[in-house]
């Protein structure tokens, strides 16, 4: 059986993990960093704080596994594993999209309707970890799609 590329247990698939876990811990510290707390009295920005501290264990902990599979050569054969894995990739890619898309258009909102608190661009950084959460998004759905495709072959 031939493995794909980015699936789980191949360097492909280690690539996009670190990818996802970089991405989503750039999008927490833009978020986090030199933030006035009135910023998470907005929905999208607690949801993007929570989904991406949700994203970024989850990354790091595939990318373990990962990095044994390739260095010790296995590949992951166990259906009820990969199930699991495109499972979560899934809810996972799905929050990803929907935050990001939330705190874009309310960033967006906010900096049109020049609200006083998108002083010193402030709205800018929020802007930034929503094109973070949106790459993390691309990367995630990468990864799904890659699983999601081996997965027929282990039944």
């Amino acid at each position: 059986m031939d493995k794909q590329p980015g699936a789980m247990g191949t360097s492909g698939g280690l690539a996009l993990r670190l990818g996802q876990a970089i991405f989503s811990v750039s999008s927490l510290l833009f978020m986090c960093f030199g933030v006035s707390f009135f910023s998470y009295s907005y929905a999208p920005f607690c949801f993007l704080v929570t989904t991406m501290g949700l994203v970024t264990p989850w990354s790091l902990g595939l990318a373990m596994i990962d990095t044994f599979l390739v260095l010790a050569k296995r590949p992951s054969n166990q259906p009820r594993v990969l199930s699991a894995v495109v499972l979560g990739d899934w809810v996972l890619s799905v929050l990803s999209l929907a935050v990001s898309c939330s705190t874009a258009s309310v960033a967006d909102f906010l900096i049109a309707s020049g609200n006083v608190y998108c002083r010193d661009n402030i709205c800018l950084r929020y802007q930034l970890s929503a094109a973070m959460a949106f790459l993390t998004w691309i990367l995630s759905s990468a990864s799904l799609l890659f699983n999601l495709w081996l997965l027929p072959t282990l039944y």
